[in-house]
């Protein structure tokens, strides 16, 4: 039991060590940028109350790891949104606001088309922006806690709660850069989950131009081993009145769904995607 305690402590301080690197990176980098929006300028600035928090997409597409079938391909589609609760009310102009998160993974192409997997994905949390000693803005901030599962019993059962904390940052005009960490608790039906999703994510943003926009995700387990994930779409505007994009997503590793978490999965898929104006803030000069 104590050889257990002791592991986890060392993996969790290992991951601990590594994001650190990373957040302390996207402060420095984020020093030498050009121009931010100032405190004032944010406070002129309408923030709509209900929103899109994670982008939401209906996508459809084939594996790379296994041959194609009625079986293997599949549609994947997601909705996101957030409300606020409070706008800017708590202490150090903080909010506090609710999201929910719908994952959904649809075996269309099979006879009845069944779903495979639905990932309910509610939380709650406080957010901030963070300036430097000019008042230009540097970062958003959350700490958020929440819960995620599938929404079966008995075998089929998948979830976990965390509490997490996640900085993202503008490097420059066209380069947003992001780190989430988590601390996991009461997943103890699933006890090697963690094994493949880790203790945080590291989320890289790049402008390509006006139409074209590559965002590429990536988690590592908590064991020295390959598994992890790496998620990459490639985006392309077709309206520059909206949001509304075409996308390309290749997912190669562990945990894009709950009930095969363990399984690895590398997916190519492409449909329609309405992206999130969670971040745009950073964006604004």
């Amino acid at each position: 039991m104590q050889h257990r305690i002791y592991e986890s402590y060392q993996q969790l301080l290992k991951s601990s060590v590594i994001f650190s690197f990373i957040f302390f990176s996207i402060i420095f980098c984020n020093q030498v940028q050009a121009q931010r929006l100032t405190k004032e300028q944010l406070k002129d600035t309408v923030i709509p109350s209900f929103s899109i928090y994670k982008d939401s997409y209906f996508i459809t597409g084939i594996p790379t790891h296994t041959g194609i079938s009625k079986e293997t391909a599949d549609i994947k589609y997601q909705i996101s949104f957030k409300q606020l609760i409070t706008r800017r009310d708590l202490p150090f102009d903080s909010e506090l606001f609710l999201t929910y998160t719908q994952k959904a993974f649809w075996n269309v192409y099979e006879f009845s088309s069944p779903f495979q997997e639905v990932n309910f994905n509610p939380g709650i949390g406080v957010g901030r922006p963070i300036f430097d000693k000019d008042d230009k803005l540097m970062g958003l901030t959350e700490l958020k806690l929440e819960h995620e599962s599938n929404g079966r019993d008995s075998t089929y059962s998948r979830s976990w709660n965390s509490l997490s904390f996640s900085y993202h940052a503008r490097v420059n005009d066209k380069f947003l850069l992001g780190v989430k960490a988590w601390v996991p608790f009461a997943y103890k039906d699933n006890p090697d989950l963690i094994n493949y999703i880790g203790y945080g994510e590291l989320n890289l943003n790049y402008d390509i131009n006006k139409d074209f926009i590559l965002d590429v995700q990536a988690r590592k387990g908590n064991k020295w081993d390959w598994k992890g994930s790496i998620r990459t779409r490639l985006t392309y505007k077709i309206s520059r009145s909206t949001n509304q994009h075409i996308m390309l997503e290749w997912f190669n590793g562990y945990g894009e769904s709950l009930i095969a978490f363990d399984q690895h999965r590398s997916m190519i898929r492409i449909g329609y995607i309405i992206k999130s104006p969670d971040l745009d803030l950073l964006k604004i000069n």
